[in-house]
């Protein structure tokens, strides 16, 4: 189908279609304008094909609104939906910039710091939603609009869900792009958590900091079982700017047990935030490819300067230091004071028979 306005580029007589700024499997997006509240809007218009099932129908009303009850700085504020001509579509916040997955394909790869605080906004957006008791369950780069002032917004909530009601055969082709990011118990079937967005959200920093994926395959089947039974290779090795602390964090995210991860994306929020706030002291002494340092009996010195040794028995010194101690220090005799205890010795001594005739002749005279 083409991504140029329908024939009546007003939408249910209220939004005037632009210009095509998105397409994709599902929908295309148009810049357009709100004739009745005179602002610009962008509005995302579900495919003919996936507008027809009543069941979906209904599914993706429930999930409008409740997209529409999420109000956050780092959310793209859902304004309204409908249907017009057969055709679902959703009225979003217009956001001037581009999805995140454009920029990971012009640049490669994004700066630690920038990545850092690009992820911790999708963190704050996510971790609201998760707060409020929806999961996003679709986390990915294209799910993510940056701003050229670098502010990052969160988009498609729900629409995940939503999609999982149409027929599995017309499911296919909407989901592919998505199990690049999914979470191993998404691979398997299982109904996701907000454990399973914050294992997406590290796929999504893993690419972000390293410009691959962590898991790639030709077919969908090879790349479920990649994210449910193989570990990822650590990012430090695509990308030496990582550092140990930080490698330690993408790693948790991406365990395959949800118990082993971050709880939900505000706690994964809170940990970079920390991190980048106050780096561990060890990232600026360890290069990022040096294995973790082990404890040994006598580490190495980083200076010759000498330390005094430290006794682990303190108990057996005095037995082993006491007699060598005594036979280092020579004899000393200090004439001195010898000479002047006799001279004392001799006028005490000599004072004592006088004070005997004294008192034997006090006493003959009464």
């Amino acid at each position: 189908m083409s991504d140029n306005p329908p024939s009546a580029p007003i939408l249910n007589n209220r939004y005037e279609l632009l210009e095509t700024i998105g397409s994709g499997g599902m929908a295309v997006v148009y810049r357009a304008r709100d004739l009745m509240l005179a602002r610009p809007v962008a509005i995302k218009l579900l495919r003919e094909s996936y507008s027809r099932s009543d069941e979906f129908r209904e599914r993706f009303r429930q999930e409008a609104q409740s997209a529409a009850n999420l109000s956050h700085p780092n959310i793209v504020t859902v304004h309204d939906f409908g249907l017009d001509r057969n055709r679902l579509y959703l009225v979003l916040e217009y956001i001037p910039g581009t999805d995140l997955k454009a920029i990971l394909k012009q640049r490669g790869r994004l700066e630690v710091k920038e990545s850092i605080d690009l992820i911790i906004q999708a963190c704050a957006g996510i971790g609201y939603a998760h707060r409020a008791g929806l999961v996003h369950c679709d986390v990915k780069p294209h799910n993510m609009l940056v701003t050229p002032d670098g502010r990052l917004k969160v988009t498609d909530f729900g629409i995940a869900r939503a999609l999982a009601s149409i027929h599995q055969d017309e499911q296919h082709q909407v989901v592919w792009g998505s199990p690049l990011y999914f979470s191993p118990e998404q691979a398997a079937g299982q109904a996701p958590s907000p454990a399973s967005d914050v294992y997406s959200l590290g796929v999504v920093l893993y690419e972000m900091l390293t410009g691959k994926l962590p898991f790639e395959a030709s077919d969908a089947a090879e790349l479920a079982r990649l994210h449910r039974e193989v570990a990822p290779a650590p990012p430090s090795q695509l990308n030496h700017m990582i550092s140990p602390t930080l490698e330690q964090i993408i790693l948790k995210v991406l365990s395959k047990e949800p118990s082993a991860r971050y709880r939900n994306a505000e706690q994964l929020g809170r940990v970079l935030l920390k991190f980048a706030q106050k780096p561990d002291p060890l990232d600026a002494k360890i290069p990022p490819l040096s294995p973790m340092p082990t404890v040994t009996s006598q580490p190495p010195m980083a200076t010759p300067v000498q330390q005094p040794e430290i006794d682990l028995n303190p108990e057996e010194t005095p037995a082993s230091t006491a007699a060598p101690m005594a036979e280092q220090i020579p004899l000393q005799v200090d004439w001195g004071n010898i000479l002047l205890g006799l001279l004392t010795l001799l006028l005490v001594g000599g004072l004592i028979p006088f004070w005997l005739y004294i008192w034997f002749s006090l006493n003959t005279i009464r």
